[in-house]
């Protein structure tokens, strides 16, 4: 038997880089897979680690990198973590580093703050017609609306017992993917998508402007913000997974962490539902409709 082709690193490392210029937050967010290859003929056939940088080293190296090169683009980090590996390790001769970065535009509100980000073409538009020979009910919506806020965010004051290990936190980032439907009081909307555009516009407005302690809090401040300014929208319906930022703890590698670079983690999630209603106004939208679990 010949060993052939071969090599192992870490896949998938989702790295999240936060620059603060005072009240202006730059992010890059990076999903980095390493493969590494060269004389490792000895693990495999004996079962000697002697020349092999663990797996785990290099996913530790992708998060220190973020904090000691930046990521000004993906091309550059790949090629700073490329060049650490070959030259660092006589056994390592070849490192693939292959990257995927997620765009992000910001979301522009009015005054001074610059810290509220959108995922960029990623959501989808849906709508749901029913019509009975009678009555008509139009459920418009919008789902993978990925949003970030890198400040004025935290988490305080729950309820802890015996299995509780989560610590308090003053600063977070809060990010989700909204899933959000809604119902209109009737079929005779004049400009449907003008009216899509402001229910949207809406939804991010009042996930930028909210000072969170909850994301419920969040939630609710974006239901009640779409009712409030779109006078034929009777109900909707909300479905917000917190989709988890960790601090990485870079101090085993002697480099301070000050809210910069982060672990995006996707599973599993706290998932966050509820629907507004406008006052007198009967629920009829399905929790099924949004519901991501």
């Amino acid at each position: 038997m010949i060993l052939g082709q071969n090599q192992y690193g870490k896949a998938e490392n989702r790295v999240v880089r936060i620059t603060r210029d005072g009240t202006t937050h730059h992010i890059k967010d990076l999903n980095v897979s390493v493969a590494l290859s060269g004389a490792m003929e000895d693990v495999h056939l004996s079962g000697s680690n002697a020349a092999v940088l663990t797996t785990d080293t290099t996913k530790n190296t992708v998060f220190a990198f973020a904090k000691e090169h930046g990521m000004a683009s993906a091309e550059e980090f790949g090629v700073a973590l490329a060049r650490h590996f070959v030259t660092s390790q006589a056994s390592i001769r070849t490192a693939r580093i292959r990257i995927e970065e997620y765009a992000w535009g910001r979301i522009e509100t009015p005054g001074p703050k610059r810290h509220s980000f959108v995922r960029e073409n990623q959501e989808t538009r849906t709508a749901q017609v029913t019509f009975d020979g009678t009555a008509w009910e139009i459920v418009s919506g919008i789902k993978d609306l990925v949003v970030l806020n890198s400040t004025d965010s935290e988490f305080t004051g729950y309820v802890k017992d015996r299995y509780t290990t989560l610590p308090e936190t003053r600063d977070r980032i809060l990010a989700t993917r909204v899933q959000a439907c809604w119902r209109h009081s009737g079929a005779d909307a004049a400009d449907w998508d003008r009216s899509y555009r402001r229910a949207r516009e809406h939804l991010l407005g009042a996930f930028a402007d909210t000072y969170s302690l909850s994301l419920q809090q969040t939630l609710y401040r974006m239901g009640t913000r779409v009712i409030e300014n779109c006078p034929g929208i009777e109900e909707i319906r909300l479905s917000l997974p917190n989709q988890h930022h960790f601090l990485v703890d870079l101090a085993p590698f002697g480099l301070t962490n000050d809210n910069e670079v982060y672990h995006a983690a996707d599973r599993p999630y706290g998932l966050i539902e509820a629907t507004i209603l406008r006052e007198g106004a009967e629920a009829r939208i399905p929790a099924d409709m949004t519901n991501l679990s």
